[in-house]
């Protein structure tokens, strides 16, 4: 494994991180992780070198917290770094800070958090911030030793990242960058801005939810082979960011085991550096071959609908069936799926948009993704 320094902080972390997000599940429901298979891919991992896991509160709609507490029990605690992330949208009082903290606590069966986020910031959230005093609470929990780094993850524009970046002295930040969003949210003005201030930058969504997994459009196999480098879709994403100095390490939630082995071949074999100016003028070229219609991470931060529809599953094949041209065969996936899971279940409620951090208008969204394969 690879490691590389995180910012001005003493420590070097493994080039890929354990994003415990996407874990296999049982069935349909991701609250349903599969215990076995998902304590078995992150030991595995961390006897590879991954040194760095990260859960939040509402992953898995709850229940990834819970099991990483497993994954940490026989000595596992002391091999790695552990994050979770504070709740910011469950916030109303003071209270509500040692509330959700101290669960969080006894969730993960832990006396102390390595790295602690403020989670999902943008510009209302940091009004939350400065309105609970919530800087200063977790300066608190530091001075008593259960944070030992605060920093946060961000989904808004540049301009309030830029805010946010110079209104404390944070220990690192986490954002979402990958080929295809270089100018989205912090983008990369915000990854060197971060970096010249000496703050290690996590690297969310380097694949996109899986988009930039699957099976690329012919066009953009032709550009990949170009290049004369024996890559997958995967290991193309991943190197393009490792080559960046300014990126601290990749973040993977990964489903299977074999995600998690291709995921590991690829962290051991990077470096800073590795790409070409050619291979970078390359990878513009495949951007915008790549992008779908409808910026969705398949973060499920949406979930559950109230009614059961399955929203990121309806934007993600809206999207393979633009993107692939495939509009007949993908639209029989959409039927395909339970009638009450499909877009045109939707009650318009609302609840998913206020939760969604890309902002999207799903409700529209999935009128359009209705509309699209009815024809």
């Amino acid at each position: 494994m690879q490691y590389r320094k995180f910012g001005d902080l003493d420590i070097e972390v493994s080039a890929l991180g354990f994003g415990a997000m996407r874990l296999p599940i049982n069935g349909d429901d991701s609250a349903d992780i599969d215990e076995e298979k998902a304590i078995e891919m992150i030991r595995y991992a961390v006897d590879k070198g991954v040194n760095y896991i990260d859960t939040a509160w509402p992953y898995h709609q709850g229940e990834s917290e819970r099991l990483v507490a497993k994954v940490l029990k026989d000595g596992y605690r002391d091999k790695v770094y552990l994050a979770t992330k504070l709740p910011m949208w469950e916030l109303e009082e003071k209270a509500d800070l040692d509330k959700y903290f101290n669960k969080q606590l006894e969730k993960l069966e832990v006396e102390t958090i390595d790295f602690y986020l403020l989670h999902g910031l943008n510009k209302k959230r940091w009004e939350t911030i400065e309105n609970l005093d919530i800087l200063n609470w977790a300066e608190e929990k530091k001075n008593q030793g259960k944070i030992k780094y605060l920093g946060f993850s961000f989904h808004d524009s540049y301009q309030v990242f830029e805010k946010i970046l110079d209104s404390y002295d944070w220990d690192f930040c986490q954002i979402q960058y990958n080929y295809l969003d270089t100018e989205y949210q912090a983008g990369k003005k915000g990854l060197k801005r971060a970096y010249e201030k000496g703050i290690g930058v996590i690297i969310m969504e380097p694949l996109r939810g899986g988009w930039l997994a699957q099976e690329p459009p012919e066009e953009v196999k032709e550009l990949f082979a170009s290049q004369n480098k024996d890559w997958t879709p995967v290991e193309w994403a991943l190197h393009w960011l490792w080559s960046q100095k300014e990126a601290a390490f990749v973040l993977s939630g990964m489903s299977t085991m074999q995600q998690v082995e291709e995921n590991i071949k690829a962290a051991d074999q990077s470096k800073v550096g590795l790409f070409s100016d050619s291979d970078y003028e390359m990878m513009k070229k495949a951007a915008e071959k790549m992008r779908g219609p409808v910026l969705c991470t398949r973060c499920e931060y949406c979930l559950p609908c109230p009614v059961g529809v399955d929203i990121p599953g309806n934007l993600h094949l809206y999207n393979q069936a633009k993107l692939l041209d495939k509009g007949e065969e993908i639209a029989k996936k959409y039927y395909g799926m339970d009638e009450a899971a499909r877009a045109d279940n939707c009650i318009e409620c609302g609840q998913c948009e206020e939760a969604c951090p890309q902002n999207l208008d799903i409700i529209d969204l999935l009128k359009e993704v209705h509309q699209f394969f009815e024809q």
